[in-house]
């Protein structure tokens, strides 16, 4: 079927419906002349009379009739359509997938998540826990969660976190062996539990600060990992020293399972980001996830 006879059909449906050409015509936002035209431009098509005009009144004739009959649940059944596709625009649905790191999905994402997802069931959420840094863009995320303001090019970050603290903590038997470290340099007599980055597959440098001051320290010693919760195990088994989240060891600290050293080098971090594409179209979705995480001091 073209274009054009979908268009005739409907006005007739229109016309048969409201038996006037006057009403008709302003239902449907053209002139009684145009109208009359497009009626008669239909007839000669289907090679037979639809409307039956006197100077008082329109009506179907038999044929007309019929095809009312056939038209009027299709024309409703796309009209029905046409307003589902406009509440779908308007309603939050679709899936995100978001790369992240555990403790960011762990304390940021997943409290979000729980109190969002319940009231909106047509949104779908896809979290790829990972510590590597992944190209979000040629790895078909829609966003990706970061520590730190560092803007990627084309991208935007939306904080949704305070200030992170990394801590460096020691088991109290560890500490009873070896004299807590003071300075950065001092470290290197320490046996120190490192981090394999997964995305350079080098070791992470202990970042630290004081006064102004930025160091990156590489460390050694005899564990390597790629999972935090691994470095803190072994660090509560008294094997070593580790840099980690504040959180992570916040109750080991308070109860007295690990000791905290070198305080007055560890200072906060901008707290974590999410970075999507400036280019992005932002669906109601994304846009309603992202007001849900924004970070409000």
């Amino acid at each position: 079927m073209q274009r054009e006879e979908l268009v005739d059909l409907n006005a007739f449906a229109v016309v048969a419906e409201e038996k006037s050409f006057t009403r008709a015509a302003a239902k449907l936002g053209t002139s009684q002349s145009s109208l009359s035209h497009t009626i008669r431009r239909l007839e000669a098509r289907l090679g037979v009379r639809l409307l039956t005009r006197t100077t008082r009144n329109v009506a179907p004739t038999e044929a007309g009739e019929r095809l009312l009959a056939t038209l009027r649940p299709a024309l409703e059944s796309i009209d029905s359509e046409l307003a589902s596709l406009r509440e779908l625009r308007e309603k939050p649905t679709g899936t995100i997938r978001i790369t992240t790191s555990e403790h960011a999905a762990a304390t940021i994402l997943w409290p979000a998540l729980e109190g969002l997802l319940p009231q909106y069931p047509d949104i779908h959420i896809e979290l790829s826990i990972d510590s590597s840094l992944r190209d979000i863009v040629a790895d078909r995320f829609d966003a990706g969660v970061r520590l730190g303001e560092a803007l990627a090019k084309d991208m935007i970050a939306v904080r949704i976190s305070p200030d992170v603290r990394m801590v460096i903590v020691g088991s109290p038997a560890y500490l009873a062996k070896h004299p807590a470290p003071r300075t950065p340099n001092e470290l290197a007599e320490h046996n120190c539990v490192n981090l394999r980055l997964l995305s350079s597959g080098g070791l992470y440098a202990w970042e630290l600060e004081k006064d102004g001051r930025e160091l990156r320290v590489r460390v050694d010693g005899q564990l390597v990992f790629n999972n935090v919760g691994m470095i803190v195990r072994a660090v509560r088994a008294g094997l070593g020293l580790g840099f980690v989240m504040e959180d992570h060891v916040a109750a080991d600290v308070a109860e007295g399972r690990l000791v905290r050293v070198m305080e007055d080098w560890c200072v906060p971090f901008s707290g974590y980001h999410l970075y999507y594409p400036s280019r992005r179209q932002l669906s109601a979705a994304f846009s309603l996830l992202v007001e849900a995480l924004r970070y409000r001091d």
